[in-house]
């Protein structure tokens, strides 16, 4: 089978001595000038250039869109993460404020200054938070543990656990005399 063979005169026209005249007429024209061959099987159309080309940027753009959408919520999500690990470092902080003061009820009081400021500055950015009070010799302090809110739901066993613990020396008065302990 031979493929068949149309040629078409493009619309296309030179300017010569102010007339116009078709292309490919007169002197001068070279064979073939404006002219487009479409060549075709006996099922399909062979075509070239910037049709073959279409729908290119869809297919792309559906194949990089998943990895986008990814990377942006894993940027969200690390986010989510630093902001609850900043909050959680500001209730222990404000809480072993409270602990280094030398009273009957530090422990209670800590706890509880850890727990209003989780609850002010971060509802619901942490979840399931703890405020411990801790003492080690001459030393207090509040320990926050919390989990991050959860952005990517795919993930449900992954938790994001922020840990905030910070202490210091009970605050006394302390005599100048050498003798040791609080008074």
């Amino acid at each position: 089978m031979t493929p068949e063979v149309t040629a078409v005169a493009a619309p296309s026209r030179d300017r010569v001595r102010g007339r116009d005249r078709p292309a490919g007429a007169g002197a001068g024209a070279g064979a073939g000038v404006g002219v487009r061959v479409r060549v075709r099987d006996r099922d399909r159309v062979r075509v070239r250039g910037p049709e073959r080309e279409r729908g290119a940027t869809a297919v792309e753009l559906a194949m990089i869109m998943p990895v986008v959408l990814v990377v942006i919520l894993l940027v969200v999500q690390f986010a989510l993460w630093f902001h609850g690990r900043q909050v959680a470092d500001a209730a222990a902080r404000e809480g072993a404020r409270l602990a280094r003061v030398d009273t009957d009820s530090w422990r209670e009081d800590a706890e509880a200054r850890a727990g209003e400021v989780l609850r002010a500055v971060g509802p619901g950015l942490l979840s399931g938070a703890t405020a411990t009070a801790w003492e080690d010799g001459d030393r207090r302090g509040v320990e926050v543990t919390a989990t991050a809110v959860q952005v990517v739901p795919l993930l449900p066993s992954t938790t994001f656990t922020v840990t905030a613990r910070f202490g210091g020396p009970v605050e006394c008065f302390r005599p100048d005399d050498g003798s040791e302990g609080c008074q």
